[in-house]
């Protein structure tokens, strides 16, 4: 599992990333009431808006952690959206992408870094 400094997770899934938000930021932002995903098929840029959550703290973009082209989405969230606070690194994954430079993953955080970042 690789992670960014925006609380992001992505974990290798074949030749797709899955990612999603880690446990950290799900209880930074409180219960989730709301999940806009992206279309499958999208292409998007490292830093590009890729999902729109809103919590009852705050709404919040999630960045696409590198470029590709989304091929799926959790469509789970839309109808229940604590599935990210009840298992962020698992049922509550956001989408998969299929990378167009997989050596970007190589620029994240690993588990100790992403740690040591929260501590």
């Amino acid at each position: 599992m690789k992670f960014t400094e925006e609380h992001e997770w992505l974990e290798e899934d074949g030749d797709l990333i899955i990612v999603g938000i880690t446990d950290h930021a799900a209880t930074q932002l409180g219960d989730l009431v709301f999940v806009e995903l992206p279309e499958p098929g999208t292409v998007v840029s490292k830093d590009d808006e890729a999902v729109v959550i809103e919590s009852v703290k705050a709404a919040s973009d999630i960045l696409a952690p590198i470029d590709g082209e989304i091929v799926e989405v959790n469509e789970a969230l839309v109808d229940n959206p604590t599935l990210v606070n009840e298992d962020a690194l698992g049922a509550g994954w956001f989408f998969k992408i299929r990378p167009s430079d997989p050596s970007q993953l190589d620029d994240l955080l690993d588990e100790d870094a992403y740690k040591a970042l929260i501590a």
